[in-house]
């Protein structure tokens, strides 16, 4: 049994069919379809997963060894670590795990393995330093690390038990076990006593600097991963896609996609551990990857080079580009399609606190709304907020957007402060960032409010002067940032 999601305020009725905006509440509605949500409030992210039908056959492919991973392998695996991370290693609901590793075929078996128990997942970037990780562990305070031997000696001295990814040396860390070992030993017993998990609970706790300020701990429960896994199980895709991921699987967006949504749809992810040009297109050759996710400046590269990357690897069965971080100009864009024709660049819109929800382009007709990161995700309300005065507007007017939904984070971890400021009592996330949705429902984003410029009264967004400078053959990335009379008076 499912709950959808679409209009839960306000009739259908009174929402405008081309916008989505509703004039009785200010308020604009994913035009997407509904978004089905298990009605079962017992029940963990990783149940959810397993539990979606799907013909897919090979679920994860190390790019550099060549290593594949079954989905049947996939699930043996994670049933295995479980019971050893409860029996042997005493992780109970609740408990964090802090994960520090480059990109490999470990990460879903662990992160998946840990939230089945109701355990939390915290993920730290592997370049972070000692002093880093130290202070995010203050915060978080795991009770297990899992990691590599070479990165082990970062947690060297913190106390922390941890599970190594395979046997290696290491120094002043207490290791209480191996995956490669908990993958091959059988479950004692046919049916381990475990806690109940809701969808309530709590299932990730990833660290970002927010709207606004230091790194915090995002809060995200399981009804929040279920929430954007099921969008992926009714937004067009192809269920057997060959992903390429190019993106850190400790950040958000290769968590929840590359860990919980391609192991939902049945598709079949070849995992860089690192990102570089050409590795990652060597990779599209060999595995013959059809969807790549990239950033603006690595499609500004392939664009000027296309002619040498062309010359050199075979990119036929490159289908989608999906790109975010930054606003596509439609200079980049359509420069992009001239160079490869026969592949459709989308972009995207979502923050660590949304969970993936956000706005998407989705089919090729979308991507000719040229500078738009797409309509709203399924079960997505937005509101436009006049930064100054608060008013909440509507078509084509720019001011803070407001995200509300099922996959819309619970708050930051113990900092009350923090979350007051960025989650309201009605459950908007104020996203810090500025945009406008036009006549036929398209989200635009402009800018970050705090990084607009002003000058001789005039509000000049850094990513609009960015854009253009990325148009210059020459210019491989850029930024832009203000510059005072006070700054030029003390250099």
């Amino acid at each position: 049994m499912t709950n959808s999601i679409r209009s839960s305020s306000t009739s259908s009725s009174l929402i405008d069919p081309r916008s989505g905006f509703c004039n009785a509440n200010s308020t604009f509605y994913s035009k997407r379809k509904p978004l089905p949500l298990p009605a079962n409030t017992s029940l963990d992210v990783t149940t959810f997963i397993s539990s979606q039908p799907h013909r897919g056959t090979t679920a994860f492919i190390d790019a550099a060894t060549g290593h594949h991973l079954s989905f049947s392998e996939l699930w043996t695996a994670v049933n295995r670590v479980a019971d050893c991370l409860h029996r042997d290693v005493g992780v109970r609901k609740g408990d964090v795990v802090l994960v520090l590793s480059p990109n490999s075929i470990s990460i879903p078996i662990v992160c998946l393995s840990v939230m089945s128990l109701g355990a939390v997942v915290t993920t730290a970037n592997p370049l972070n330093t000692a002093g880093e990780i130290s202070r995010q562990m203050a915060d978080s305070n795991p009770v297990l690390a899992f990691t590599t031997p070479e990165l082990s000696q970062k947690l060297a001295g913190s106390g922390i038990s941890v599970v190594l990814e395979r046997v290696g040396p290491t120094r002043g860390v207490r290791v209480v076990g191996y995956l490669s070992e908990m993958m091959n030993k059988e479950p004692r017993g046919k049916n381990r006593v475990r806690d109940r998990v809701h969808q309530d609970d709590t299932a990730m706790l990833l660290y970002s600097s927010g709207t606004t300020g230091r790194s915090k701990g995002v809060i995200s429960s399981h009804g929040n991963l279920i929430a954007h896994v099921a969008r992926h199980l009714v937004e067009p895709m192809d269920p057997y896609e060959i992903f390429l991921c190019t993106v850190p699987m400790f950040h958000t967006f290769g968590l929840l996609n590359y860990v919980m949504a391609t192991a939902s749809l049945g598709s079949t992810v070849v995992i860089l551990r690192r990102f570089e040009l050409h590795e990652m297109l060597a990779a599209v050759v060999k595995y013959r990857a059809t969807t790549l996710v990239l950033v603006t400046p690595v499609v500004v590269a392939m664009m000027n080079g296309a002619d040498l990357i062309k010359a050199k690897y075979d990119l036929s069965s490159l289908r989608i580009v999906r790109c975010g971080g930054a606003p596509l100009s439609k200079e980049v864009t359509e420069g992009f399609i001239e160079k490869y024709p026969t592949v459709d660049i989308f972009q995207g819109y979502a923050l660590t606190e949304s969970n993936g929800a956000g706005g998407s382009i989705d089919t090729v007709e979308e991507s000719r709304r040229y500078g738009a990161v797409g309509l709203l995700s399924s079960g997505v309300e937005a509101r436009i907020v006049d930064p100054d005065t608060g008013r909440v507007m509507g078509v084509n007017r720019t001011g803070e957007l407001w995200l509300k939904g099922p996959s819309i984070a619970k708050g930051y971890f113990k900092n009350e402060e923090a979350t007051k400021e960025s989650f309201n009592l009605q459950g908007w996330l104020k996203t810090g960032d500025l945009c406008y949705i036009d006549d036929d429902g398209f989200l635009f984003t402009v800018d970050r409010l705090k990084e607009l410029i002003k000058y001789k009264g005039y509000q000049v967004p850094p990513a609009e002067l960015e854009a253009l400078l990325l148009n210059h053959p020459d210019i491989l990335d850029a930024a832009v940032i203000p510059l005072s009379l006070v700054d030029l008076l003390l250099q």
